[in-house]
């Protein structure tokens, strides 16, 4: 399958390079384009919409502390990046809108083996909302 547009759904942990590196082998490999999303779930909806921080880099929809952890993500990737999306909310809600408006053809995201996942999975969230190809990749 080739895939055109891939989208790396990020937390705020140094795991997700493992997803970065494996997005970016990836999207080499089939010539895809690449971005990536973070939705802060912790603090509730503030921001209905998502900021693409790569096309507005001034934008700090998340307090400083997160801010300087994503674009610590935006200069490890060595790989051109499309969109860097941000915001709050739902991550599950927010991917069919990404992911139309945006030809996004495979989610990349992480799945930890620790005691909290066995009983909340936002993987599980993900893989029952997306309407494309999910790669669950074990941190």
């Amino acid at each position: 399958m080739k895939y055109n547009h891939i989208l790396v759904a990020l937390d705020l942990s140094d795991e997700s390079k493992i997803l970065i590196d494996r997005a970016v082998f990836l999207a080499k490999t089939v010539d895809a384009q690449l971005s990536f999303i973070h939705v802060d779930g912790n603090i509730g909806e503030v921001y209905p919409d998502l900021i693409d921080i790569a096309a507005e880099p001034e934008q700090r929809p998340l307090n400083l502390h997160a801010m300087e952890y994503l674009h610590e993500f935006q200069d490890y990737v060595d790989y051109p990046l499309q969109h860097f999306f941000v915001g709050t909310g739902d991550l599950a809600a927010k991917l069919k809108g990404v992911t139309e408006e945006n030809q996004v053809d495979l989610i990349i995201c992480g799945h930890h083996h620790d005691f909290i996942s066995h009983f909340i999975s936002y993987s599980r969230r993900l893989l029952n909302k997306a309407t494309v190809d999910i790669l669950v990749v074990p941190v």
